[in-house]
């Protein structure tokens, strides 16, 4: 199975300063235009489970082959 990277920056809500890195994986669609039409509803439903980060940008990525998930 083919997979893509959803990579979002997320910053606490009480230190904006403090930032990080979340990966979202799934299934690819074929390409990262598909995974950036998907991106908005995988997005909300990471969210509604972590209330206390906002996050700040996003991007679809295919993962390294080397890269253990």
């Amino acid at each position: 199975m083919n997979l893509v990277d959803l990579v979002l920056t997320v910053c606490e809500l009480a230190n904006p300063a403090s930032c990080r890195s979340e990966h979202l994986y799934f299934e690819s669609r074929g390409t990262l235009f598909q995974c950036m039409m998907l991106a908005p509803t995988e997005i909300a439903k990471w969210s509604e489970g972590h209330p206390g980060v906002k996050i700040v940008r996003w991007k679809c990525i295919f993962p390294d082959i080397d890269r253990e998930i």
